[in-house]
């Protein structure tokens, strides 16, 4: 198991040197898998802010069984594609032979998402601190790999942006158009006015001779 750890943190690495020069898509929401040491589940990921996610983690070991709630904090290094988070919350679970247990979470890791396809794989450690337990406290590992199920919508750049310079110029000209039609048409207006009022004394004059 330990050679298997060393091997994912190389790939992890490896990995992740290479998709520098890939634009990765960031994500909101995403499901998965954990495997852990001893311990092996499902996790989700949902995205609530620019770089904060909950996630849910569920996990099954050989003599319990375990729910987790976390709030994490993203910390871009390498561009989108990947970055380093940090996470507390809180999980309730079942011991064998022991009963219901509880407690509090911490969670440090790093992420990355694979270019092209839509995976994201983390590896993290999670000291877990317990009430009603027969070990006060443990740190676990794992490797987490999850499925985007839900996209973030890309920024529109370069082309996309032309267009919507053009379009908002265009609407741009027509908000002056009609300005300038509505202001024209108030100087006609006066003009009209201007013209008619030497016709009227004329005609005022005319009817006294």
């Amino acid at each position: 198991m330990k050679y298997m750890y060393k091997s994912c943190f190389a790939l992890f690495t490896l990995v992740a040197f290479f998709s520098l020069s890939a634009q990765a898509q960031k994500y909101r929401t995403t499901i998965g898998a954990r495997i852990g040491r001893n311990d092996f589940g499902i996790t989700g990921q949902q995205k609530i802010y620019k770089q904060t996610t909950l996630e849910a983690i569920g996990l099954v070991s050989g003599r319990e069984v375990s729910a987790t709630g976390l709030i994490e904090q993203h910390f871009p290094v390498l561009g989108q594609g990947f970055n380093v988070y940090l996470g507390a919350g809180a999980h309730v679970g079942h011991l064998k032979d022991h009963g219901g247990f509880y407690g509090g979470d911490l969670l440090g890791g790093a992420e990355l998402k694979l270019p092209i396809v839509p995976i994201v794989l983390s590896l993290d450690l999670k000291p877990a601190f317990h009430v009603n337990h027969e070990e006060w406290g443990t740190i676990n590992g794992a490797l987490s790999i999850r499925y985007i199920l839900v996209k973030e919508k890309k920024e529109r750049k370069k082309l996309f942006g032309i267009i919507n310079r053009n379009q908002d110029d265009r609407r741009d000209r027509e908000r002056r158009k009609k300005k300038d039609d509505r202001s024209g048409g108030w100087f006609r207006k006066k003009e009209k006015e201007e013209v008619k009022k030497p016709d009227s004394w004329f005609k005022r004059l005319k009817d006294k001779i």
